[in-house]
């Protein structure tokens, strides 16, 4: 592959987990791809670094205050510098073959809505952007002819063995969970559970808001919404099954009762290769599966007893409108408290509740209007917070 073949590939959340083993790969195969563009947050530093690892052509952070910072570290490199959440959205939309949009939560979504815009293929592991705004997204990337290439490691396993040129023979999809670190607790263990022990996932290595989503078990009910936009599938045709080896990485039962699954070792990097190299294949320095050497699979079936969160995210999805615009900022911001120490970990979910419970489900007709559902709940979700706290410091809980 000559220089001008390889394939310019724009990573927006760059330092982030998945964002850093896309740098990986992308240093791995330098004759396959040459990186147009990085966006972080606020970690300039790191930025900078990863910048001047792959020769990256612009380098943005979203956070004003580090731009000195970044300007100083990439000083003489000949990399361009930018800052701001309109230099980030500057930055998805620039030229590129493929974007790599894995910046966490609603934060992502001007970005992602840029890259679809741009007409690149876009390799999406922020589900939050299908969540929160999945038919006017879906809108986007019909008028743009926008390929959308799926990065979470069970909607990845959905789309390579889904026949999606014959729905009709699809009987339902079922995604795999691994249950998180609390799948055994009990409710009433759980509720006195540290950030600590819900970030420490007995699987996956990754950030912390996805951990504790994985701990009540929000990421699975996250991603029921999102294969229903993604796959075009019915709610009730999506189930959830608990696979504590993450080995099984999601399945898709046909009419005839064949069942096809995706398997491999829990490692992220495979499924952002598939998604890189799409429609081809690339060798990726993974541990290779070994049945014999694991020699058990086995699942449960997935408990919205213990875990609401499941039944949270039905519901937001049979609500309709932006019921789960709601549902995901309603989260985002419980999930900080719980990090922070303002709330414990079964008042995520309470949370949640409350902001559905409160506010009106509305049609949204622009991603403004998104972005104004999102702000409202939000505002709303920290109010619910601190009445909670003054009821709890008054001696009745949340």
């Amino acid at each position: 592959m000559t220089q001008s073949q390889r394939r310019r590939i724009t990573v927006l959340g760059a330092t982030g987990s998945v964002g850093r083993s896309t740098l990986s790969l992308i240093e791995e195969n330098p004759d396959k791809f040459e990186v147009a563009a990085l966006t972080a947050n606020r970690d300039a530093e790191a930025l900078a670094v990863a910048a001047r690892r792959v020769g990256a052509k612009l380098a943005v952070v979203a956070d004003p205050k580090a731009y000195d910072a970044l300007r100083q570290a990439l000083f003489g490199s000949g990399i361009e510098v930018a800052a701001g959440p309109e230099a980030v959205v500057e930055a998805a939309g620039r030229p590129a073959d493929l974007v790599m949009a894995a910046i966490v939560g609603s934060a992502g979504l001007h970005p992602t809505i840029a890259a679809c815009r741009s007409g690149a293929v876009v390799a999406f592991a922020n589900k939050e952007c299908l969540v929160c705004a999945g038919p006017l997204m879906l809108a986007e990337v019909a008028r743009h002819g926008t390929r959308l290439l799926p990065v979470d490691s069970e909607h990845s396993a959905v789309f390579q063995v889904l026949d999606a040129a014959r729905p009709d023979s699809v009987a339902r999809i079922v995604l795999t969970a691994s249950g998180g670190p609390f799948r055994s607790w009990p409710r009433a263990k759980m509720a006195g559970a540290s950030p600590a022990q819900a970030v420490a996932h007995p699987i996956w290595s990754m950030g912390a808001k996805i951990s504790i989503d994985s701990a009540t078990m929000m990421n699975k009910g996250l991603e029921i919404i999102e294969a229903h936009f993604l796959f075009n599938m019915p709610e009730a045709r999506i189930d959830v099954v608990v696979h504590p080896q993450s080995v099984i990485h999601s399945l898709v039962e046909y009419c005839d009762g064949s069942t096809l699954a995706q398997l491999g070792t829990p490692d992220m990097r495979t499924p952002i290769a598939v998604a890189l190299a799409w429609p081809d294949r690339m060798p990726v320095a993974a541990p290779q599966l070994d049945l014999a050497r694991i020699g058990q699979l086995t699942f449960e079936q997935a408990d919205s007893q213990r875990f609401p969160a499941l039944a949270l995210a039905r519901r937001a999805l049979q609500m309709g409108g932006d019921a789960p615009t709601i549902l995901n900022a309603a989260n985002e911001v419980a999930v900080a408290g719980f990090l922070d120490g303002r709330i414990g970990f079964l008042d995520i979910e309470r949370v949640v509740e409350g902001a559905l419970d409160t506010l009106p489900a509305m049609v949204p007709a622009s991603i403004d209007d998104v972005v104004a559902v999102d702000s409202e709940t939000r505002r709303f979700a920290e109010s619910f917070i601190g009445s909670s706290l003054t009821r709890r410091s008054a001696g009745s809980g949340l």
